[in-house]
């Protein structure tokens, strides 16, 4: 506080900051949310890497020069991906991180006015997607995130992996062939397996 009673011009400062880091950053949590829960398969460890990357990105906010905030924000938490995945190899981490250890699979809530066997029905479609996605390559599955489910541009999925945009065409191409193949294979299969 200044000697006159109002905040001082640092306090006033970052405030500013404070708001405009919200104001640009909070509207992709859930973004971020989904790029790590798809990345590392672990809700839990998913909302610790957004945790984390929301943490950096508010440290690093005087570094951001414009451009798309969810393509900034989306590289930290690839970012953070990246640190957590190195960690767990040199075992720091040594629990095993398993989707299947009871947890159940996050699905958007239906329609209100759908039937429950509409609802089980689009909860059972969400899983076997999950379930496809899950066992694409990480670099196929990230892409396919990015750009299917979170809609980036090609040219900002090119900022979040730093890769060239051909590169981002490219790998989203084989992607979607890689989950189209999966995909008739697994509906191909008695039982939904692939």
């Amino acid at each position: 506080m200044a000697a006159d009673g109002q905040p001082s011009a640092q306090a006033a400062g970052k405030a500013d900051t404070l708001a405009r880091f919200q104001a640009l950053m909070l509207p992709h949590l859930d973004a971020a949310h989904n790029l790590a829960r798809y990345l590392c398969r672990d809700a839990d460890t998913a909302e610790d890497i957004v945790q984390e990357a929301f943490l950096r990105a508010f440290r690093g906010f005087a570094d951001y020069r414009g451009g798309s905030p969810r393509a900034w924000l989306l590289t930290i938490v690839r970012n953070c991906h990246r640190s957590w995945w190195q960690a767990r190899q040199r075992g720091v981490r040594t629990e095993p991180l398993d989707a299947g250890d009871g947890e159940e699979e996050r699905t958007d809530l239906p329609h209100d006015e759908a039937s429950p066997e509409a609802a089980l029905l689009q909860r059972a479609e969400a899983g076997e997607i999950r379930a496809v996605l899950d066992r694409l390559p990480e670099a196929f599955r990230e892409v396919l995130v990015l750009r299917e489910m979170e809609e980036l541009s090609y040219r900002e999925i090119s900022e979040t992996i730093a890769a060239p945009m051909g590169t981002v065409m490219s790998r989203l191409a084989r992607a979607r062939a890689l989950f189209a193949a999966a995909w008739k294979s697994r509906q191909a299969t008695p039982g939904g397996e692939a």
